[in-house]
C-alpha cells in the first residue's frame, strides 16, 4: 500500500513539471476579466430585479 502511495507520488510530480504555468501576466489578466465580467453580471442582475420586483408591486397592489 505505501507503495502505491509512493508511486501515485512520484507520477503526479511528473505530470506537474509538464504543465505549462501561466505568466505572471496572463493570471493578473484573466483575474481581470472574472473582477469586470462579475461587476457586469451583479449589475445585470440587480437591474432584471430592480424591473421585476416593481412589476410584481404593481400587479400585487391593483
Amino acid at each position: 500500500m505505501a507503495q502505491k502511495v509512493a508511486n501515485f507520488f512520484q507520477e503526479t510530480i511528473q505530470e506537474l513539471k509538464k504543465v505549462t504555468w501561466p505568466t505572471w501576466n496572463e493570471v493578473w489578466q484573466a483575474t481581470l476579466v472574472v473582477i469586470i465580467a462579475t461587476f457586469f453580471m451583479a449589475v445585470f442582475i440587480a437591474v432584471v430585479d430592480f424591473f421585476i420586483s416593481n412589476a410584481m408591486r404593481l400587479l400585487i397592489t391593483q
